[in-house]
């Protein structure tokens, strides 16, 4: 099933900063439910796969988001075991719980209460949840039980950023019957972007940069890609910083306190041998 799109202008350029060397500038989005497609251009030749590959790097490694970390459930002491009167297995039934979605506004882990009998299907939706928690995909399902059946299940829900495996967690200290679980908190579901060629005047070599956004339903696409952004401000910032605020190097060799590689990072007063300032050398120094 196709939806149409219909455009709306995600942010309004400012003139002074849009009309320069490179034309009027334009950063426009579709945006239907959890899915939206940016168009930002134009872009300095080289740029839209330079800022494309860095806004979907941060979008999928660095958003905040919540998920499942850990679960107790009522008469299981391990995962490897099942449970009297449901389907699943408990193996199954971590693989369920992983696919479920959360907003989350507290920053302190919330614990979310399952308590259901047989014969039903259970889904996010029987989850119990304090103010503050919110379940997004309540349709997902969790586990089916037959007459008979109970399934009792407390889930801790925490927020946090990229993907934490459970062998990250070994030094944790668990209660024992609470089963550490992997989590995924990307609030980012699919992102791809491409790169096409724009007019400006007669030069048609400026870059085009076209990002796809689909999100979890706990940020819009629109917050994400902002996000996204703000991060990527925030970082670069922090090194022009650095560099306006450092002295300026003479390029003597042996000069004392900053020389002509180290304009961010101070070396201590001593004499260097030009060879001493190569990129190997820095970098190590950065390490």
């Amino acid at each position: 099933m196709s939806h149409k799109l219909s455009e709306v202008s995600l942010m309004q350029v400012k003139e002074d900063r849009s009309k320069g060397a490179f034309g009027e500038g334009k950063f426009k989005g579709r945006e239907t439910g959890n899915l939206a497609r940016f168009v930002i251009e134009p872009l300095s030749p080289g740029f839209g796969l330079t800022i494309g590959n860095a806004i979907r790097r941060v979008l999928l490694s660095s958003l905040p988001g919540a998920a499942i970390t850990s679960i107790r459930i009522d008469g299981v002491a391990h995962e490897f075991t099942t449970i009297k009167g449901v389907t699943e297995d408990v193996v199954d039934l971590i693989l369920n719980l992983k696919q479920i979605r959360f907003k989350l506004e507290s920053n302190e882990p919330q614990v979310v209460v399952l308590d259901v009998k047989g014969p039903h299907i259970a889904t996010a939706f029987d989850f119990k949840c304090p103010t503050g928690v919110k379940v997004i995909n309540k349709d997902a399902l969790i586990a089916e039980l037959v007459a008979g059946g109970k399934l009792l299940l407390e889930a801790t829900v925490e927020k946090g950023r990229g993907y934490l495996p459970t062998e990250q967690r070994k030094e944790e200290k668990l209660p024992i019957g609470v089963i550490a679980i992997d989590a995924a908190f990307a609030p980012i579901k699919r992102v791809n972007f491409e790169v096409e060629n724009t007019r400006v005047g007669k030069m048609t070599n400026f870059d085009k940069l076209i990002v796809e956004i689909e999100t979890d339903g706990s940020i819009t696409p629109q917050d994400a890609f902002e996000k996204s952004a703000d991060i990527l401000v925030d970082h670069f910032s922090v090194l022009a910083g650095s560099a306006s605020s450092a002295p300026v190097a003479e390029p003597a060799v042996g000069c004392g306190g900053y020389c002509a590689h180290s304009r961010i990072f101070p070396t201590p007063r001593c004499e260097y041998s030009q060879r001493s300032f190569s990129p190997e050398s820095i970098s190590g120094k950065m390490r």
